[in-house]
């Protein structure tokens, strides 16, 4: 049973840009915390606690779209890294940097990720009499990079 629940998140999570969504769920938290810290630990709390606090929230929820909606990957990547780098202004250097750098990454890998295409075999080409490049209707043969069949 162990090993079967192992199997299900191993194939949940190599369905999805699981690790960008991590790192984004990550910088979100730590940028949405410091703000909260206690003021010893701050910088200078002012109106930059309420930013903080915002883009911590939204870095957060776009962290979990990649995780639970992988179709908007891209512009989940895309909003955390430009998040991210607004943090480094608005937000006590983005966490103290560390957030804003988990967030650029988180982002980068949010967008880079791609679904994993089963690999096909090639088919094996007929052989046949017509001459290179027509067709055995005499039209010639455009190749469809996408594999569709006339």
């Amino acid at each position: 049973m162990l090993l079967s629940l192992w199997r299900r998140w191993r194939r949940w999570r190599r369905g999805r840009p699981f690790w960008g969504g991590f790192f984004a769920v990550l910088a979100g938290a730590e940028i949405c915390a410091l703000p909260l810290a206690p003021l010893k630990v701050m910088l200078q709390q002012g109106i930059a606690g309420i930013p903080s606090v915002l883009m911590g929230i939204v870095m957060i929820v776009l962290g979990l779209t990649a995780w639970f909606s992988p179709a908007q990957r891209s512009l989940a990547g895309v909003l955390t890294t430009l998040i991210a780098t607004a943090a480094l202004v608005m937000s006590n250097l983005g966490g103290f940097l560390i957030g804003t750098l988990l967030g650029i990454l988180g982002g980068g890998l949010m967008f880079a990720w791609q679904p994993n295409a089963t690999a096909r075999r090639p088919s094996p080409e007929p052989q046949s009499p017509t001459p290179t490049g027509t067709t055995p209707t005499g039209t010639t043969a455009h190749p469809d990079p996408q594999g569709a069949q006339p």
